[in-house]
């Protein structure tokens, strides 16, 4: 779609809407009482002949299986963002493995259910509040927020919204922000990656991996080793892993002490329990394992209480005693306690959309499913068969 549909789309969506006042700064829908938020405005008796369908959202109502995220509507009023928000019509949603956890009630950065999952996505500015200045109806805009996307409307902070350029799509930008930012800030932050560093990332055909392969790739002589199933090698090799390895019929330490003796000088962690000691013992002199995940926590679409019991007593733990003649280092990440370092945030999505302006970088889209199938794209990204990002669009079904 041009911007000029989009600046009309979002014209007419503001031309329709009552002028009024709000206060609604919550992403979340004003109906899931839980959440706290206002109830939306009664609509008028004269808009009621003429009222808009309905907006759809997703909300998880309780813990447990696929079928604990179910698809609501509510009526449409008009966009009413207080100061400093902004309202958009959403396009595009990303899904993330942080997603699977919170269904399972494992993610500790869940507001209180029932809530709407979605921590990215993407769409068109219908609505601006009071003392936003650098944003505007029918700009096209990327956000990263605490939880509340995976919906047809939403109304989020303009700190945490960037502008997407001209070329990239709405199923791009869903797509960048969680996985480029985590793989940016491992890598680079953390990481100090260098020319002729060698890296260990794991599930590396999944978002977080495709982009940190990419990233890779800007550092000139970075040798790769990347674990995936077998079937997922060619894709890994075309994105820039110099070593495939399969971790279901391999060890991936053996294989990476064959090429390397001395290891590797960074692990990408996103598993825990056992794999995070095997990375650091993977480690050369000066390296770091940085632990983004606990991947490993999750065995089926249920909270397996063995495999967390498992996860947690494997967990690696080490003195500063210990740690300060390994010459190593341990870090860890976790994206969702930086949304108050705005700056910060912001200073990474920057050096990322110069990337992507420039061509190195382009987020590698699995599949696109619409909120009626909620549960096969959880399922496609639980089950380990996607390569690349899983999406979820309010509109209707695309071939994958």
């Amino acid at each position: 779609m041009s911007t000029e549909i989009e600046v009309t789309e979002a014209a007419t969506v503001l031309a329709a809407a009552e002028a009024g006042a709000g206060e609604d700064a919550s992403s979340q829908p004003p109906n899931v009482e839980a959440a706290g938020d206002a109830q939306p405005p009664a609509a008028s008796e004269g808009a009621a002949s003429a009222s808009p369908p309905p907006l759809r959202y997703l909300v998880l109502t309780g813990f447990g299986g696929y079928d604990k995220v179910k698809l609501q509507s509510r009526p449409a009023v008009p966009p009413a963002p207080g100061p400093g928000h902004l309202t958009l019509r959403v396009r595009a949603c990303g899904l993330n493995f942080a997603d699977l956890m919170a269904r399972q009630g494992l993610y500790d950065r869940l507001p209180q259910l029932p809530v709407t999952p979605g921590m990215e996505g993407s769409g068109v500015v219908i609505a601006v509040g009071e003392g936003v200045n650098d944003r505007k109806v029918g700009d096209r805009v990327m956000v990263l927020i605490r939880s509340g996307m995976w919906q047809e409307e939403v109304t989020v902070p303009s700190a945490h919204t960037f502008l997407m350029p001209e070329a990239m799509t709405f199923e791009e930008a869903a797509a960048l922000l969680v996985n480029y930012i985590t793989a940016y800030m491992v890598l680079f932050d953390f990481g100090n990656l260098r020319p002729g560093h060698s890296v260990l990332v794991h599930m590396a055909a999944g978002g977080v991996g495709i982009a940190a392969l990419q990233l890779c790739r800007t550092v000139e002589n970075v040798t790769v080793f990347g674990t995936a199933s077998a079937s997922k090698h060619e894709v890994l090799k075309e994105n820039g892993v110099t070593h495939p390895i399969d971790y279901h019929t391999t060890d991936y330490v053996d294989e990476i002490k064959k090429v390397s003796p001395k290891g590797v000088d960074i692990v990408m962690d996103p598993l825990g329990g056992s794999d995070t000691a095997k990375g650091y013992n993977l480690l050369k002199p000066m390296g770091k394992v940085v632990i983004y995940g606990m991947a490993n926590l999750l065995t089926g679409p249920k909270r397996n209480l063995m495999a967390m019991a498992r996860t947690w007593w494997n967990q690696f733990s080490m003195t500063a005693l210990q740690l300060l003649p390994a010459n190593r280092a341990v870090c860890g990440f976790h994206l969702g306690y930086l949304d108050g370092e705005v700056e910060l945030v912001s200073g990474v999505v920057a050096r990322l959309l110069a990337l992507y302006n420039q061509g190195h970088i382009k987020p590698h889209i699995d599949s696109v499913w619409p909120f009626e199938k909620v549960a096969d794209a959880m399922k496609q990204m639980q089950e380990k068969k996607n390569v690349g990002k899983v999406l979820l669009v309010p509109g209707p079904e695309k071939e994958n």
